[in-house]
């Protein structure tokens, strides 16, 4: 894990850090979405679901262990959603360096999508922390992810599909060292290793 992860932080904080700083986002993430309530907490794991870190995160929070498919963020988000969407369920995804994210916004997702197809909470940067969709609807390809125009562009999408959607209160991730200084800022890099 070391190495693959929060590569933007390494710099700053070293590879075995930014790996546990991984980790710990990835933990609270997923007792966020225990917290929350709506339904079944999947954790989607890459390259797969066999390193022991993801198998103590099932143990710990019950979830249950998927490996992502895709070749890049867009259409790993598109086959997690075709499966969920194939067996008739409604799903809430969110990142997992996204510390600001509680329950409450988990919930207002899942709520948004039992009235419109696509729930979305716009990130600082420009993409987004969380997407929800009853119904599919083809907006991750071709998009540059990471950039900043990517929720922009999502938006021109959606309103092009003529897509019912809504868009949720924004928030942020920890991607680069001035994230990782507002973590420490907001008083949530302890909460985040605990």
């Amino acid at each position: 894990m070391a190495g693959d992860v929060k590569t933007r932080l390494a710099g700053v904080l070293g590879l075995e850090a930014a790996a546990g700083l991984h980790a710990g986002l990835v933990r609270h993430a997923l007792a966020t979405a225990v917290e929350c309530g709506v339904g079944p907490v999947e954790l989607w794991c890459a390259p797969d679901a066999t390193h022991a870190f993801f198998q103590r995160c099932a143990r710990e929070f019950g979830a249950t262990l998927r490996t992502q498919q895709g070749a890049d963020l867009g259409e790993r988000m598109r086959n997690a959603f075709q499966d969920a969407l194939s067996q008739d369920h409604a799903l809430v995804l969110i990142g997992s360096d996204c510390p600001a994210l509680v329950a409450e916004d988990l919930r207002a997702a899942a709520a948004a999508v039992r009235a419109c197809d696509v729930a979305i909470a716009p990130a600082e940067d420009g993409g987004y922390v969380l997407v929800a969709m009853s119904a599919m609807h083809p907006i991750f390809e071709g998009i540059a992810w990471g950039g900043a125009a990517v929720m922009r562009e999502t938006r021109r999408r959606l309103e092009a599909l003529g897509a019912s959607w809504r868009e949720l209160p924004g928030s942020w991730d920890v991607d680069r060292p001035e994230d990782y200084a507002r973590l420490r800022r907001e008083g949530l890099l302890a909460e985040v290793l605990s």
